[in-house]
């Protein structure tokens, strides 16, 4: 091995505790979905597309993420191992294509935490205004307060304290918040159906470049589901129930997702609802209080807690893979000795995720974007390792074995790939100039300046090694000899 390259780890290495039962593992999912979009997106999604055009628009998303969620169905219990995407890609076209899909999906990973860290102190801001103080600048014409932006940070270290002592710790307030915003969900659904009337649901329909602006939204919206395979080692259930549960969550969501734009659309409000949180302004016409609407405030709060929780959990466990892999730096893969949590792991998402508040509301559609593009490109990368794993590792132990294999593959390639086309240039829906391209093209830049010198440090390290440390006992080509670790 050459000089300075670091000796591989074996399976040996202190391990994850596999303690997620199925409650754990859904409310995961499920949460990770269903964070603080539902609450202040509906309207401009309604204004968007109508409120019949943005319904089927989620629909629509939700069937291509259906596709992707049956290809994780099948790829996950049968390589159940941290870092998921990983996992398959690696095993299908080697490390490159490998390292492209792990950064591409924590893209969206950190996307989504930063998303949320900035959503924290939006929502308190309309809780209690008189917090917002210490006026700093203007981002897109919009005010940053330093107040506000020390809750997005200190939501950021409640998030990063809570997974450092343990991923039981942080499953069970999951499950508590979860439960917490569906039962919120569930009064916003009674409220608005008992006072609301079809009448309101005019326009139904805009046009076309309005339901494609809607579209390219849902991968933001229904990402989450992909957060089991990254705590795949941390998960003590049957291998065929995991791919239940993923398209049981993505089901799920569907309906919240839709369920909420039929809510919204069918209140009346009034002229000076706010029209930035149309949600909260239905829930209070629905019942005629203004408790209702701060009701429904707490549930976006509890949303963004399940969703930032969640995506915390993947994002560090898939540093923690591609660290393991040696596809960043190797301090990134050390475990908590008595937690057995990835804690440098911890602190780089938490390092990442605490600059997001600085940049204030505007933050929050630049990164819905932003985070899409690199969502669907994953999941294009993932559909493409199944199609091919499907022709060359057919020995691969599959307890959930999806029919038609080779169709779903095909329409999943096919559908994500025309998703990628509708956030390019040219496309009525394409991503903005600069704002959200420059997140695009700086985490670019920073992956080949991480590409570039691991590549240097990995000098020595074969493919099969990598894909040995990546996969660990789930390699199918782990006894062959070009496999076996020095």
């Amino acid at each position: 091995m050459a000089e300075g390259t670091e000796k591989p780890t074996s399976d040996a290495a202190p391990a994850f505790r596999g303690v997620l039962g199925s409650r754990e593992v859904w409310s995961l999912a499920f949460g990770a979905m269903i964070g603080w979009g539902w609450v202040v997106m509906s309207g401009e999604m309604i204004d968007k597309a109508g409120s019949l055009g943005s319904i089927l628009a989620v629909l629509a998303g939700a069937i291509m993420v259906g596709f992707v969620g049956l290809i994780y169905a099948e790829l996950t219990p049968a390589l159940p191992r941290a870092g998921g995407e990983l996992g398959f890609s690696i095993l299908a076209f080697g490390p490159n294509i490998s390292w492209m899909c792990g950064w591409a999906l924590l893209l969206a990973y950190v996307a989504i935490s930063a998303f949320e860290a900035a959503a924290l102190p939006t929502v308190v801001n309309h809780l209690a205004p008189n917090m917002a103080i210490g006026h700093m600048y203007k981002i897109d014409d919009k005010d940053v307060y330093l107040s506000l932006a020390a809750i997005g940070v200190a939501g950021t270290v409640v998030i990063a304290a809570t997974n450092w002592v343990g991923v039981k710790t942080s499953t069970f307030l999951q499950g508590a918040a979860t439960l917490g915003l569906l039962a919120v969900g569930v009064a916003f659904f009674v409220g608005s159906n008992a006072t609301g009337h079809t009448t309101n649901l005019d326009p139904l329909w805009t046009d076309t470049k309005g339901f494609l602006g809607v579209l390219v939204m849902t991968p933001f919206l229904f990402v989450g589901f992909d957060v089991i395979p990254q705590g795949a080692e941390e998960i003590q259930l049957p291998p065929r129930r995991i791919g239940k549960l993923i398209l049981l969550s993505i089901a799920m969501a569907a309906l919240w997702y839709a369920l909420v734009q039929w809510g919204v659309g069918l209140v009346a409000l009034k002229p000076d609802a706010n029209q930035d949180l149309r949600t909260v302004s239905a829930m209070s016409a629905a019942f005629n209080s203004p408790w209702a609407g701060k009701l429904l405030l707490f549930g976006g709060i509890l949303g963004i807690l399940t969703s930032w929780n969640a995506f915390f959990i993947g994002g560090t466990r898939l540093v923690y893979a591609m660290a393991r892999g040696r596809m960043l730096p190797a301090w990134l893969a050390r475990l908590h000795p008595q937690y057995k949590t990835p804690i440098n792991a911890i602190l780089f998402v938490a390092s990442v995720t605490i600059i997001a508040p600085f940049f204030g509301k505007p933050v929050l559609l630049w990164v819905v974007n932003a985070g899409s593009l690199a969502t669907v490109m994953a999941y294009f990368l993932v559909a493409l390792a199944f199609l091919k794993l499907r022709r060359t590792a057919p020995q691969l132990p599959r307890p959930f074995k999806v029919s038609g294999g080779a169709v779903v593959g095909m329409l999943t390639a096919v559908i994500t790939f025309g998703f990628i086309l509708l956030y390019l240039p040219g496309s009525p829906s394409a991503l903005k100039w600069p704002s959200e391209w420059a997140i695009v093209l700086v985490w670019i830049v920073l992956g080949v300046v991480f590409f570039l010198v691991q590549r240097q440090k990995n000098t020595g390290l074969s493919a099969a090694e990598q894909r040995k440390l990546i996969l660990g006992k789930h390699d199918p080509h782990a006894d062959s000899q070009d496999s076996k670790l020095p």
